[in-house]
């Protein structure tokens, strides 16, 4: 569906966003960079996902400046709270048990740049995900799938935790870590891809 006009280096190990540019035809190489994603004591959720993905796009484009860089944070938040990927099954489980019955967003901070161009495009894209009620043991049963772990808000819409979900409003593919329309707004604008 779509073809390079310049290289594109992917700064995440997700296999759910690895996934998404592969099935768009998007030729990218796989770069993770791991950097220290703690919040700022008091900082927004929104300038917390924008911030993270501006830095791990800084610290890969540092060491390929003549590729785009893709890089993206997505965290749950429960009001102001943000809920990122649970420690253990036991943080897994907390994490649930506070969504059930209730409404929350997903945010995911977005950005591409370009280290010797020095151009940088970001998008902060939110969705609303309402959760039907359900109790602590079918939390547990699902906890003990072993799908939680490496997911924010320790759930996965696009696999086994979609039976929690009662209802979306938004981007799907930004609950799943890669909100895809935008994505390729931002790609097409800056001239990286073009349309078969």
């Amino acid at each position: 569906m779509f073809g390079n006009i310049e290289p594109i280096i992917l700064a995440s190990g997700s296999p759910r966003r690895k996934q998404y540019l592969d099935d768009l035809g998007i030729d990218f190489t796989v770069f993770p960079v791991a950097i220290d994603e703690t919040p700022v004591n008091g900082e927004e959720a929104d300038l917390f996902v924008e911030r993270m993905a501006r830095e791990k796009a800084a610290a890969v484009s540092s060491q390929f400046p003549g590729s785009w860089v893709i890089a993206g944070d997505t965290v749950v938040c429960l009001g102001r709270k943000i809920l990122g990927k649970p420690v253990d099954n036991a943080e897994a489980l907390a994490m649930l048990m506070s969504l059930s019955g209730k409404r929350h967003t997903v945010r995911t901070g977005i950005c591409l740049c370009h280290g010797e161009k020095k151009l940088f495009s970001h998008r902060l894209v939110e969705t609303k995900v309402v959760f039907g009620a359900f109790d602590e043991s079918t939390a547990r049963g699902y906890v003990a799938t072993g799908e939680c772990l490496d997911k924010a808000g320790a759930y996965g819409i696009q696999s086994k935790g979609a039976f929690l979900v009662k209802a979306i409003e938004g981007s799907y593919s930004n609950v799943v870590g890669l909100p895809l329309h935008e994505l390729l707004e931002m790609l097409r604008d800056c001239r990286v891809i073009s349309t078969h």
